[in-house]
């Protein structure tokens, strides 16, 4: 729909305006969490916040369907949250 339509217009010109060149999935995440101001145990979608935790300090990596729901929560591309 337009919000859809409008969220890939949106991505895209980030994109190409606002290159995010080596920040990791993780980076991004924190960044995330940061802007809409929330804590390990906002993201219950992941995980526990012991998860979320080992998460955030790498000690483990996202599954394919941690980064499915975190891309759709946020409203971002799957993209954002797997490294290069």
């Amino acid at each position: 729909g337009y919000l859809e339509a409008l969220g890939v217009m949106i991505e895209n010109y980030e994109s190409e305006h606002f290159p995010v060149s080596g920040a990791s999935g993780i980076d991004a995440l924190k960044y995330l969490m940061d802007e809409h101001g929330l804590k390990q145990d906002d993201l219950s979608e992941i995980g526990s916040q012991g998860v979320v935790s080992e998460i955030l300090h790498g000690r483990r990596t996202l599954n394919t369907r941690q980064i499915r729901d975190l891309a759709k929560r946020f409203g971002v591309s799957p993209a954002v949250f797997i490294d290069d």
